[in-house]
């Protein structure tokens, strides 16, 4: 039988559709692209096919599966499955498949360029300089990094080489996840705490959770106070664990030294949006994920185990509901 996988992108070619097309090949599937963020667009794309594959700001919501008759597999081409309703898939008994560990070291080290840049005030120098400012103070006060506290929202995959990579540093580590044992935190020296705990302590604070209704506005307004005036935060997950909205009100009492950003919410955020009025604000394209090695690896991979299930083979990496994807 003759299988036909359509390869929605949310913008061009997260993944490298000539590869995967290759590798669908070798298991009899036709591969398809398009590039949308549209539910209805996606709907009209998935006649008649059956497999998906999506980057993350794909929305393949209950309506999206119930509609796509022959769908039978939806490869995430990623870590977070928060775009993909599971339980409409395992209602229709569409196989859910991702790559849980990919992007680790370019999540982590991106975490780690976002805080080093913040507490040093790198783009805020590089800006001043290119202008013709040649000024030490410009980023001024700047904190030391040894001796501060970093702490870890989430203590999945990422944050545990976030802790690994951070070893040199003089840093002390904390980490808050209700989902972790706590002798796996202390294995990689970091003291396991309460979220408000979390806040309290931290110099650093840098975001790692999954999005579930649980950590959707974790980081509200009170969150933000916690951490004080001097607080660096970091989000290399989802934009909307942050309330943006508090987040501006921070910014402009000047409540925080600085913040990065690869995820937010909206994403992308418009040309003119607040966030970039902010000196001490940096953002990023949501490309934590990205290198050429692990843009390769997540597309090759994903597509042999959406290949795998048309087949009627087992899945490698399968996402299920009852498990942790972190």
């Amino acid at each position: 039988m003759s299988y036909r996988v359509l390869i929605s992108d949310a913008k061009a070619e997260t993944v490298d559709h000539n590869l995967q097309d290759d590798v669908l090949s070798q298991y009899g599937a036709e591969a398809i692209s398009t590039v949308t963020r549209e539910e209805e667009t996606l709907i009209e794309r998935l006649e008649e096919v059956h497999g998906l594959i999506v980057d993350a700001a794909v929305p393949v919501t209950e309506t999206v599966i119930r509609r796509a008759t022959d769908l039978r597999v939806i490869g995430r081409a990623g870590i977070g499955i928060d775009n993909v309703d599971l339980e409409a898939a395992a209602e229709k008994d569409v196989v859910v498949v991702h790559h849980p560990t990919y992007s680790i070291d370019e999540v982590a080290t991106q975490a780690i360029a976002l805080m080093l840049n913040c507490v040093r005030g790198v783009t805020r120098y590089d800006r001043a300089t290119r202008a013709g400012t040649w000024d030490w103070t410009v980023a001024a006060p700047i904190p030391r990094m040894q001796g501060s506290t970093i702490g870890l929202l989430g203590f999945g995959k990422v944050p545990q080489r976030v802790a690994t990579m951070l070893g040199g540093f003089g840093c002390e580590l904390l980490a808050h996840d209700p989902y972790v044992d706590d002798d796996i935190i202390t294995a990689r020296n970091v003291a396991p705490v309460g979220f408000d705990q979390l806040c309290d302590r931290s110099d650093i604070l840098s975001i790692h959770a999954g999005l579930t209704p649980e950590t959707r506005g974790m980081v509200d307004a009170d969150a933000l106070c916690r951490l004080g005036p001097d607080a660096t935060v970091v989000n290399t997950a989802r934009g909307q664990i942050i309330d943006t909205a508090a987040l501006l009100d921070q910014l402009r009492g000047e409540g925080l030294h600085a913040v990065g950003l690869d995820v937010t919410d909206p994403e992308p955020l418009p040309a003119d949006h607040e966030l970039f009025a902010f000196e001490n604000v940096v953002v990023t394209p949501h490309m934590a994920w990205y290198s050429e090695a692990s843009r390769v690896k997540v597309s090759r991979e994903v597509a042999t185990d959406v290949g795998r299930v048309l087949c009627g083979e087992p899945p490698e990496r399968p996402v299920e509901l009852d498990k942790p994807w972190l």
